[in-house]
């Protein structure tokens, strides 16, 4: 693997899943992220023991694997002068300062960016929060599931007008994962501007612009016509337009197939026969491509009955070869088996802390000279406090005098 961010440093303060996230890509990439952990408490996502009413193992929780992995727990108490004392001499050796503390706590605790910026005038400063760091909404909290999903248009897009309410966010950390990739990205530029002007600069991401970036194309045609034109369907509803090789099919054992056939002209033919009802090629209404428009319901029928004669597995080795375009729609649980994953080495495994079987992890979406990611399990809590200190320079003497005054775990 191309260790790109090698010889970064990252010193972050932030807990929960958006900006970690942003953390654990850059460990993907190779750079040093120093996670700093209240030395009793630790990371508030510690201490979720259940999610959809399934228990959550602590040594094994994937909540805490996804956005933690590869780095170093250190364990100090920011509300102490000491602690506080003890991260300003961290930041002097750190490139990046990454935090989701709101700004009064940043105040508070000492850690805005003047106060970085005064221990470490070249760092530079990354704030992730829920809503940005200007206007009357930036000291308020919040979550994907208010920021990202509600407010940033995508809930109401994928609703249908039919139903009671709007849809709730696909699984947790959905929009938190996104925007935490926005914020790597974001750090890549910031340290690549740097290199070139020897210019810090802060770098701001919030779950809000992560969430209207989702929904942009929509927001742009939305504003453009002062209206919000976009209708999705009730699933069982068909809408069936000009082209019949557009939709959504369900198999013989009640699973689905999307096709996306968007420009059928030269492949009429191909569709057909990977479908298994090569006849309709020949057939007069289908034959050819205006032909097909003005008969697209017949044929949409012809294909939704061929669909519907397979199971899940038929469909999915049957249409391998189809040079249209087509997807299964595969839940979580089937992500793991999907032979593309695995061969774009997009599931990699840790060793786990309790030491069991290893742990399955998604990698980041980004890879370097063609090589997947490879990386380390997320910290224990405040694990590394000690020999981090001690690279740093502090003596045995001061590390048990902060001990003793709760300043570190």
């Amino acid at each position: 693997m191309t260790r790109v961010m090698e010889g970064v440093r990252v010193l972050e303060v932030a807990q929960f899943t958006f900006v970690p996230a942003a953390g654990a890509v850059l460990t993907d990439w190779g750079a040093d992220v120093i996670k700093i952990e209240h030395p009793v408490r630790g990371d508030a996502q510690r201490g979720i023991k259940e999610l959809q009413r399934l228990a959550v193992n602590p040594q094994r929780s994937s909540l805490m694997q996804h956005p933690n992995r590869g780095k170093r727990s250190v364990g100090v108490d920011i509300s102490t002068p000491e602690g506080r004392e003890l991260i300003y001499e961290m930041a002097k050796g750190c490139d990046v300062f990454l935090t989701n503390y709101l700004p009064s706590a940043r105040q508070k605790l000492g850690i805005d960016v003047e106060h970085i910026r005064a221990a470490n005038p070249d760092i530079i400063y990354v704030r992730g929060s829920a809503y940005g760091e200007r206007g009357p909404e930036r000291d308020k909290g919040g979550f994907d599931s208010t920021a990202y999903w509600a407010r940033g248009g995508s809930s109401i897009l994928v609703t249908p007008k039919e139903l009671e309410g709007p849809l709730l966010q696909p699984g947790p950390a959905y929009g938190d994962t996104i925007g935490g990739m926005n914020i790597a990205g974001g750090i890549a530029a910031a340290l690549f501007h740097r290199e070139r002007t020897g210019k810090p600069t802060e770098v701001d991401v919030s779950l809000l612009s992560s969430g209207i970036w989702a929904t942009a194309c929509s927001i742009d045609v939305a504003m453009e016509l002062k209206t919000n034109p976009f209708a999705n369907a009730l699933p069982g509803h068909e809408v069936v337009g000009t082209n019949p090789f557009m939709g959504v099919f369900r198999t013989s054992d009640g699973a689905f197939i999307n096709l996306t056939v968007l420009s059928p002209s030269q492949l009429i033919e191909d569709t057909f026969s990977h479908l298994g009802i090569p006849e309709c090629a020949a057939d007069p209404r289908f034959s050819t491509i205006e032909k097909l428009w003005e008969n697209s319901a017949a044929a949409h029928a012809e294909v939704k009955r061929a669909i519907a004669a397979q199971p899940f597995a038929h469909w999915l080795e049957r249409l391998k070869t189809m040079k249209g375009q087509w997807a299964p729609y595969q839940s979580p649980a089937d992500i793991e088996h999907d032979e593309q994953v695995a061969a774009n080495g997009l599931i990699f495994e840790v060793e786990s802390a309790d030491g069991g079987l290893p742990i399955k992890l998604v990698a980041n979406p980004v890879q370097f000279d063609q090589q997947p990611a490879r990386n380390t399990r997320a910290p224990e809590a405040s694990e590394h406090t000690e020999m981090f200190l001690m690279e740093m320079g502090l003596d045995w003497d001061r590390i048990e005098a902060l001990k003793a005054k709760g300043a570190i775990a």
